[in-house]
């Protein structure tokens, strides 16, 4: 298939992150795009601003005229149900239609890739590998699965793209999309259970991850936390390991420049490199940090130009994402949904803010994670001092009988827990003296941020 052959492209969830940034390249590229999503977000509002046709209801009618089956390429997300209308009427007219993965596969597949794997920290360190090749002044193109502070887009590119041209990609587990990418370089950060719907057990998933392996090519790379390094076994691939304190590459002389921002020393290459500052907190990103320098250390970028990205790099939205920052009133914003990634996140708050209370809103993830893991985030949301749980977003999913929030708050032992949904969570927080304030989930729960944000920072005014 030849993509040159559309002059527009309909997305069928243009709002999902990864989504969102295949549609800003093809705008980019001049052609038309349109699409549907399920509900209005700021991102989706962003896109609309940049020139995109974006409706809310599921209406053939809506969809613009101009769409045809030669010359509009549909692209869709898995999440999309089994009875959307225009999803069902665009199949029954014979309109070409792919996944997102299948259209990063064709958009790559010309170009030097740097495919970043792992259930946690794939996309701060997909974000972290292009804003060190953005720097660099190396003609790139990053298809990211966050909004990065540093450009406020998921789309980062530099230079003419050319067959030189390298490509930052996501390479996403769920739905075994990963397999369409055929990387020269490879990170994986990490393998714990996750989309269990999709893949039955954890050993299907890390057959998964073996096989993405397998897809670098020959002569590529692959950079691997140490913890997940025998995924790598018997495949005859270049290898680099990496760890906070284990693997070939490893922090050391670590300590704190204040509020959770650290500056260290990195081992394992011939020299070591010293007095690294990252300009986001928390010890995961300082791993995350450690893979980037390894990817940017084998394109020959230099020592210099590694340093000044990493300090200047401001995260990714929704990854330990700064709301308010005071003194006496701080709320952060994450996109934590798995236990592991919880309990990671809320160490790390609890850590930078030793002796202040923690009041967490949580929205729990689809029903399938709720129900596959209430044992692992009832207790790492127990890290809380006070919690507001709100229900179940569903996305992609139906409901699963007797799966509910209330599987998780029973066995969660934070001194307070309040039981919310969407309708009363703003009124149960007001009711609350908020110290530390962080809103975590996958879902739609960042609907709430500014509404959050302007009643804190009114309540603090008066």
């Amino acid at each position: 298939m030849r993509l040159e052959q559309y002059d527009s492209v309909y997305f069928l969830g243009i709002g999902g992150i990864g989504m969102s940034a295949i549609a800003r390249w093809f705008k980019h590229k001049g052609l038309r795009i349109a699409g549907y999503d399920r509900t209005p977000t700021p991102l989706t509002h962003e896109l609309i601003e940049e020139g995109m046709e974006i409706h809310f209801d599921d209406k053939v009618e809506l969809m613009p005229g101009y769409i045809s089956k030669e010359k509009t390429l549909v692209v869709f997300t898995p999440a999309i149900p089994k009875n959307h209308v225009e999803h069902n009427y665009l199949k029954s007219q014979g309109y070409t239609i792919l996944k997102r993965s299948e259209v990063l596969g064709l958009l790559t597949k010309n170009y030097r890739t740097i495919a970043v794997a792992g259930t946690h920290g794939k996309t701060t360190t997909s974000s972290l590998i292009a804003h060190i090749l953005k720097t660099a002044k190396i003609n790139m193109v990053g298809f990211l699965g966050g909004i990065t502070s540093n450009y406020e887009s998921n789309l980062v590119m530099e230079g003419e793209v050319s067959k030189d041209t390298w490509v930052v990609v996501e390479a996403d587990e769920f739905d075994r999309s990963f397999l369409r990418l055929f990387p020269q370089m490879a990170v994986v950060t990490s393998a714990d259970a996750d989309h269990l719907d999709i893949y039955g057990d954890h050993a299907s998933m890390l057959t998964s991850f073996k096989e993405f392996i397998k897809q670098i090519n020959t002569n590529g790379n692959l950079v691997i936390h140490e913890s997940v390094a025998s995924l790598a076994n018997g495949i005859n691939i270049s290898k680099e390991t990496y760890g906070m304190i284990q693997g070939q590459f490893f922090a050391s002389h670590i300590h704190s420049a204040g509020r959770g921002f650290f500056e260290f020393n990195l081992n394992g290459f011939a020299q070591e490199m010293k007095n690294i500052q990252l300009g986001v907190p928390g010890f995961h990103n300082m791993e995350n940090a450690i893979a980037a320098i390894i990817v940017a250390k084998k394109l020959s970028i230099s020592d210099e130009v590694i340093r000044e990205a990493l300090v200047s790099f401001k995260g990714v939205k929704r990854r330990f994402e700064y709301i308010i920052k005071k003194d006496d009133l701080v709320y952060i914003d994450d996109y934590a949904h798995h236990p592991r990634e919880i309990e990671a996140f809320l160490k790390s708050v609890k850590s930078i803010y030793s002796g202040k209370k923690l009041t967490v809103i949580f929205q729990p993830h689809l029903f399938t994670r709720t129900r596959d893991f209430a044992e692992g985030f009832s207790q790492s949301l127990s890290l809380a001092d006070e919690l507001l749980l709100m229900d179940i977003y569903p996305a992609r999913e139906e409901p699963i009988p007797g799966v509910t929030s209330d599987m998780l708050f029973k066995d969660i032992t934070s001194p307070v827990k309040v039981r919310c949904g969407k309708k009363d969570v703003m009124d149960k927080l007001d009711g609350m003296d908020v110290e530390v304030l962080a809103t975590v989930g996958a879902g739609d729960i960042d609907t709430f941020v500014k509404p959050i944000k302007e009643m804190l920072l009114k309540r603090a005014a008066s």
